[in-house]
């Protein structure tokens, strides 16, 4: 039986840019945001900071969940990789911890070339995903912001 994965981001912003993994692979290069798969028995806020230093080698401070969305691969998948994969994605406002500086990690993601802060103008379909995020990441004080992004990519 084909299962649905919970996984957890983190969105770290610092004066109009964006916390970002950097990935290379057959689609080129892009950007997503720091934070992966749930373990079994670990909360959600112990799954983040465990993330954060696998792949962004930092700690951080978790605050408000700001987003939900599910990515169903049949529906959203480019790859055929992904194509079987069902995540249930949270996305979380997060802070570096005082004294910080990401870096690519010691477990970093399979792909992931390095880290970086990345102007939120600068992310664009196709180069950051999930994108349908990023016009939300200048107004998350928003009382119109949806929670619920639905089944985007």
């Amino acid at each position: 039986m084909q299962r649905v994965r919970t996984a957890v981001k983190a969105i770290i912003l610092h004066e109009e840019q964006l916390l970002c993994n950097v990935y290379h692979d057959e689609r080129g290069r892009y950007y997503a945001l720091p934070g992966g798969g749930q373990e079994y028995q670990e909360d959600l806020e112990e799954a983040l900071h465990r993330e954060c230093r696998e792949e962004i080698s930092a700690a951080v401070e978790v605050h408000e969940l700001l987003f939900v969305r599910d990515f169903i691969g049949q529906r959203n998948g480019n790859l055929a990789r992904l194509r079987r994969m069902h995540q249930l994605d949270l996305f979380f406002r997060c802070s570096l911890q005082p004294g910080e500086t990401p870096q690519l990690g010691m477990g970093a993601d399979h792909n992931q070339v390095d880290v970086a802060w990345v102007p939120i103008g600068e992310l664009r379909p196709g180069n950051f995903f999930p994108y349908p995020l990023v016009p939300w990441l200048t107004r998350l004080d928003d009382p119109a912001r949806p929670v619920y992004l639905g089944a985007v990519d």
